[in-house]
């Protein structure tokens, strides 16, 4: 264990040192992350602009799944569009050979091995978000540990789902389109669940999970939360965890390696 996070911490601040030779871009990521916030926040407005809830929700609390959802966001672009998307590309260059050889998990390595910066002011504006609507909605510190729990394992779901597409490229060299339409159709959890017809609530509930990204955690942090659905995330994220492993083990059986 502490071999692994002493890898994880050489991995992030090398990656570090190389993202801030183009410290501009930090400045423009930050440009495009208050862009894209303001565009989701113009969004939920319209809504709400004439008194419409959306079947409960009011508009402090529907800040808070906005919240969520541009955290996640900011993680997604942080972790995981910096290491997963790059699978394609070892698997095209042949370079997967020499991370299959490294004396370490080569899931952890494909996981762990980058970091971007660029994402960060979509996290901070999240949880900015979140502790403005928390502090309208005077909800208590202990809500806020509390909800983590669901967050985390939100994060988990979503770093799964990625990874299983992102082993794909073991058949299919050209899946970065697949990525897009995952993030498009995980970009649903930016209103609550409730905002969509029946139909869409069970889609985004048992065929792709958006309702334990955001609204779960939401619910939670309100304080009505349901704990059948929380233990429901918890169990969901632990499946497709163990999922994505064993599915990696299986696609790798199927790679014949730049040499072969």
């Amino acid at each position: 264990m502490f071999r692994y996070l002493n890898l994880i911490q050489i991995f992030w601040r090398t990656a570090i040192a190389a993202e801030l030779e183009y410290r501009l871009n930090f400045f423009f990521a930050a440009l495009s992350s208050l862009g894209g916030l303001a565009g989701s926040l113009f969004s939920l407005f319209l809504f709400y602009r004439k008194g419409y809830n959306f079947q409960g929700w009011t508009w402090q609390e529907a800040l808070i799944v906005v919240g969520i959802f541009t955290f996640l966001e900011g993680f997604s672009s942080t972790f995981l569009a910096s290491n997963l998307n790059r699978i394609v590309k070892h698997v095209q260059d042949g370079t997967l050979d020499f991370v299959l050889l490294k004396p370490i998990n080569s899931q952890f390595w494909l996981s762990f091995h980058s970091f971007s910066l660029w994402g960060v002011p979509d996290m901070l504006f999240g949880l900015i978000i979140i502790f403005y609507a928390g502090s309208l909605l005077q909800i208590g510190i202990a809500a806020y540990f509390l909800s983590a729990i669901p967050i985390l394992f939100g994060i988990i779901i979503i770093y799964s789902l990625w990874f299983i597409l992102g082993s794909t490229s073991i058949w299919f060299t050209k899946i970065y389109n697949i990525t897009e339409v995952l993030r498009g159709l995980l970009a649903a959890g930016r209103f609550p669940i409730a905002a969509y017809p029946a139909t869409y609530r069970f889609f985004f509930t048992f065929v792709i999970p958006v309702a334990f990204l955001t609204t779960v955690p939401a619910e939670t942090l309100l304080g009505r939360g349901n704990l059948a659905w929380i233990a429901g995330g918890g169990c969901l994220a632990v499946v497709l965890l163990l999922l994505s492993s064993n599915f990696w083990r299986f696609a790798l059986r199927f790679y014949t390696s730049a040499s072969s």
